[in-house]
């Protein structure tokens, strides 16, 4: 990772405290539901490759005003090139492999790589990263393991991701090291099913606050 790749993952993490993390299944939901999060203050929007209408969520999303649309589950250089084609202003990978750190280097769009323990952190740094996703967040030791992250990798910035709900955000959020959260608890799959984009939005503003 170079400075200027660093530095557009910064501008794009710190545009809001809470990264959306959607799993659409209908096209059709693409505009409003992004409509919905950019208005309550949450224009980072990450759209997961966990459904047949992933790329074309990402291609509908990002004619939104200012919608700034990722994707995330990103886990091959082959997912990573589908995304960039598809519009994608960056890529989220659960974890990091040789392969995709590769592709990264030479991708347009930034990658945000996974890490859970200290040896996947350091082969990040190896590949020139200095930026992660911390997946599963809760699952992996929470506050308390990114707090231990800070001493021996004090370079290093975070967006856990992962358990992180309305209440355990803010916890999150006071770590020096933490620069967004992601999170799914906005955009309930009972709510997106129904389409009450009133309550996402009620639920996205909460959280735009923290």
């Amino acid at each position: 990772m170079n400075s200027e790749t660093m530095d557009r993952i910064d501008a794009i993490l710190h545009q809001a405290p809470v990264v959306p993390v959607l799993a659409v299944a209908d096209a059709d939901d693409a505009i409003p539901l992004a409509e919905t999060l950019v208005a309550a203050g949450l224009p980072v929007l990450e759209i997961t490759l966990r459904t047949p209408a992933a790329l074309e969520v990402i291609r509908r999303m990002r004619t939104v005003p200012g919608a700034i649309v990722g994707a995330g589950t990103v886990l091959t250089p082959a997912d990573l090139a589908a995304v960039q084609d598809a519009g994608a202003a960056f890529a989220i990978s659960p974890g990091g492999s040789d392969a995709l750190y590769a592709a990264a280097k030479t991708a347009a769009i930034p990658l945000l790589p996974g890490i859970a323990t200290a040896s996947e952190l350091m082969r990040g740094l190896e590949h020139g990263w200095t930026r992660f996703k911390f997946f599963p967040a809760e699952a992996s030791g929470g506050v308390a393991a990114l707090k231990a992250f800070a001493g021996p990798f004090a370079q290093v910035k975070f967006c856990p991701t992962g358990g992180i709900d309305a209440a355990k955000a803010p916890g999150y959020l006071a770590l020096p090291n933490v620069i967004t959260v992601g999170g799914s608890w906005m955009a309930p799959g009972e709510a997106l099913k129904a389409r009450d984009w009133a309550a996402i939005g009620a639920l996205a503003e909460a959280a735009a606050r923290r």
